[in-house]
């Protein structure tokens, strides 16, 4: 069990995981470790969720979404931004990065390796494809500002890597 865990009514765990991250459909809000915590009181189900960065423009979306989930099954809800301590990649859960990885987003490594891949252009990113760290950096930004695109030297596959954070 997560922190994140610890801090979320058990019954209301199977709904948040219903609930994709909208950027990364095949990732749940949990799996990316979004949700901080979500109780129950008396009737009213009170949810803490942390963006993947301040300005994170997926926030609404993924507040509504969560409210719908829980309105489906039955319960209101009050949807709460917290900021501090700030969300990590640390967060996303060990199912989380096989599904980035299944979904052809490399998963992030530790913060030492991530600087020496983006800075260093160490050959340390698996192609989601064959598996090769024969890969080089494409450039620093790839579909969102939280991925770099790279592409693998044996497969000539493209692919975005998710940076530390």
């Amino acid at each position: 069990m997560t922190m994140t865990e610890q801090n979320i009514d058990k019954e209301l765990i199977p709904i948040l995981e219903q609930v994709s991250d909208p950027e990364i459909p095949v990732l749940s809000i949990m799996e990316m470790g979004v949700v901080r915590t979500a109780v129950i009181e008396n009737t009213l189900v009170k949810v803490q969720i942390t963006p993947t960065y301040s300005g994170c423009p997926a926030m609404d979306v993924i507040g509504e979404d969560i409210q719908k989930a829980l309105l489906d099954a039955g319960y209101q809800s009050e949807i709460e931004l917290i900021l501090s301590p700030a969300w990590t990649t640390d967060w996303i859960t060990p199912k989380g990065r096989k599904a980035l990885e299944e979904y052809g987003i490399a998963a992030p490594l530790d913060a030492e390796a991530d600087k020496s891949v983006l800075l260093e252009g160490q050959k340390l990113v698996k192609c989601t494809n064959c598996n090769s760290t024969n890969t080089r950096l494409v450039s620093q930004f790839g579909s969102t500002a939280c991925k770099a695109q790279f592409q693998c030297n044996d497969c000539q596959e493209p692919f975005d890597y998710f940076k530390c954070l």
